[in-house]
C-alpha cells in the first residue's frame, strides 16, 4: 500500500494576539516548529515501512508490522508544500529524506488548493491521497484499515472525515474536539447532512454509528485511489475559494463537501476516528466564549 501526504504548511510572524487564531502567523515559531515535527513524525512512525523489533535471543533487528500478503509494508511519500518562501523547514530538526519540499507561489489562504492540485498531479500512483494542515498529528496506526471498512459499508461516494481533538494539559477537560455542528445555514448551499444515510458497523464489540456530518472540516482529508479519481475530474478542485466559512477551510473541506457525502461518528463514538490538533487555541476558549453547561 502507497500512501502519499500533501501537507501545506506557512509561517510568518505576525501579531500574537494570545487568543485563538492562525498559529502560522505568531511570532514565536517554536510551537508551530512542534507541530510540524509532531505532524511528519507520526507519519512515518505509524505509516512508514521502517518499523522492526529486537529479536532478543540473537540481538538482531527483525521487520515488524508488515501485511502478511505482500512483505512490503506501508510505502509512503510527504509533501511539504510552501509558499514564497514562508516556511520553517530550514529549521526543522527532521532528516531531509522524510519528506520532499514543494514549493509553490500561490496565495498563503491557497495553499491547500496547491496542495490538491499536487495530489492530483500524482493521480495513479499511490492507494491513498492525503491531505493534511501542518498542525495536525495522527495517532492511530489503524486508521487506513478503519477507512477502507468504512468504505465497504458505505461506498465510495462516503468520505469519512476523522474529528479533531485538543489535549489540555491542565484543566477539568483532558480531550476537547473541537469541530461540533455547525448552524446549518453554513453547509446549506453545499450539502444536506440531514438526507445522508446513517450507516452503522461493528467493530471491535461496539457498534459504530456515523451520520452525514453537520460539520464537514477537519483540516484534512483522506481518499482512496478511486475517490482521488472521481475528485481529480472537478475542474474547480485547485480553484481557490473562500465560499465555505474562509479560505483555509474552504481549501481543505470545500471540494470534498461538494464532490462526496461526508460523514463523521456520531458524538458517542468520536474516537473511533480521530486526530490531534497541535496546542490549545479552542480548549482554552471554553469558559469565556465557550459556555460549559450548569450541571
Amino acid at each position: 500500500m502507497r500512501i502519499l501526504f500533501a501537507i501545506a504548511h506557512y509561517f510568518h510572524p505576525g501579531t500574537d494576539t494570545g487568543k485563538a487564531g492562525h498559529g502560522s502567523m505568531r511570532r514565536d515559531p517554536a510551537p508551530r516548529l512542534r507541530a510540524l515535527t509532531a505532524c511528519v513524525s507520526a507519519l512515518h512512525l505509524h505509516y512508514g515501512s521502517s518499523q522492526g523489533v529486537i529479536r532478543i535471543s540473537d540481538r538482531t533487528l527483525q521487520p515488524a508490522n508488515r501485511p502478511a500478503d505482500n512483505g512490503d509494508g506501508h510505502g509512503i511519500d510527504v509533501l511539504v508544500c510552501t509558499t514564497r518562501g514562508r516556511h520553517l523547514l530550514d529549521q526543522l530538526p527532521l532528516s531531509k529524506n522524510l519528506y520532499t519540499h514543494a514549493a509553490t507561489n500561490a496565495e498563503p489562504t491557497a495553499l491547500g488548493f496547491a496542495c490538491a492540485e499536487a495530489l492530483r498531479e500524482r493521480l495513479g500512483i499511490y492507494d491513498w491521497y492525503c491531505y493534511l494542515e501542518d498542525d495536525l498529528v495522527l495517532h492511530d496506526p489503524d486508521l487506513f484499515r478503519k477507512l477502507a471498512w468504512f468504505t465497504e459499508l458505505a461506498g465510495d461516494h462516503g468520505l469519512l472525515q476523522p474529528n479533531r481533538f485538543e489535549a489540555p494539559a491542565n484543566g477539568p477537560w483532558r480531550k476537547v474536539y473541537i469541530d461540533g455542528d455547525l448552524a446549518d445555514r453554513v453547509t446549506a448551499p453545499f450539502c444536506d447532512p440531514s438526507a445522508a444515510s446513517p450507516v452503522r458497523g461493528g467493530h471491535l464489540g461496539r457498534t459504530i454509528t456515523f451520520s452525514g456530518a453537520r460539520n464537514p472540516h477537519s483540516g484534512c482529508y483522506f481518499l482512496n485511489a478511486r475517490q482521488m479519481e472521481a475528485l481529480a475530474k472537478r475542474p474547480d478542485l485547485a480553484e481557490p475559494s473562500e465560499a465555505f466559512v474562509g479560505p483555509l477551510e474552504s481549501a481543505a473541506t470545500l471540494r470534498i463537501m461538494q464532490e462526496f457525502t461526508v460523514y463523521k461518528t456520531t458524538p458517542e463514538h468520536m474516537d473511533f476516528l480521530e486526530i490531534q490538533h497541535a496546542g490549545t487555541a479552542f480548549a482554552s476558549l471554553i469558559g469565556t466564549k465557550v459556555k460549559v453547561p450548569q450541571e
